[in-house]
C-alpha cells in the first residue's frame, strides 16, 4: 500500500513540475517577446516579434500592431516547447551560466540556423550593431529567466529529496 502511495506522489510531483515548466515557458516568452516589441517600437532593433510570422503570413497586417500582438502570443506558446527542452537538457545545472548559454544558443539558432526561412531578416553583416546587441541581450535575459526558474524549481523539488537520501545514516 505504501509503495503505491509513494508512486502516486511521485507522479503528481512530476506532472505538477511539468505544468510549472510550461507556465515558466509561456510567461517567459510573453514577457521577453513584449520587451522585444518595445525594443522594435523604440527602434533599438530592426527585428520585432512579427519575425515569427514572416514565413507564413501574407499582407501588411503582420508588421502592424495586430501582427506584433499575435506574434507575441505565438512566441509565448513556442516558448513552452523551449522550456521543456531546457528542463530535460539542463534543469540539474544550478548555475545562471546555463541560462546565459541557452539564451545565446537560441539567438544563434534563430539568427544563423533559421535565417533562410525568414525572408525579411537581413544578413548579419548588414543588420546593424544595435539590432544584434539588443536581440542578443533579450535572448540572454530570456534564457536566464527560463533557465534559472526551471533549475530553481527542479532543485526545490528533487534536490532536497536527493540530499536527504544522501545524508541519511545507513544501517
Amino acid at each position: 500500500m505504501s509503495d503505491s502511495k509513494l508512486e502516486q506522489d511521485k507522479q503528481e510531483t512530476q506532472s505538477s513540475f511539468m505544468s510549472r515548466v510550461a507556465g515558466v515557458g509561456f510567461f517567459g516568452g510573453l514577457i521577453w517577446a513584449a520587451f522585444g516589441f518595445i525594443a522594435y517600437y523604440l527602434n533599438f532593433s530592426k527585428v520585432g516579434p512579427a519575425l515569427v510570422l514572416a514565413p507564413w503570413a501574407l499582407g501588411k497586417w503582420k508588421s502592424q500592431w495586430i501582427g506584433q500582438l499575435i506574434s507575441i502570443l505565438i512566441i509565448a506558446l513556442l516558448s513552452i516547447l523551449v522550456a521543456i527542452a531546457y528542463r530535460y537538457a539542463f534543469a540539474k545545472i544550478k548555475s545562471m551560466l546555463a541560462g546565459i548559454f541557452y539564451g545565446v544558443a537560441l539567438w544563434a539558432i534563430v539568427f544563423f540556423l533559421l535565417h533562410p526561412i525568414f525572408p525579411g531578416l537581413e544578413p548579419m553583416n548588414t543588420i546593424g550593431k544595435n539590432t544584434i546587441t539588443t536581440t542578443l541581450c533579450i535572448y540572454i535575459l530570456y534564457g536566464v529567466f527560463v533557465g534559472y526558474s526551471i533549475s530553481f524549481e527542479y532543485n526545490e523539488r528533487y534536490g532536497q529529496a536527493h540530499s536527504d537520501k544522501d545524508s541519511a545514516p545507513s544501517s
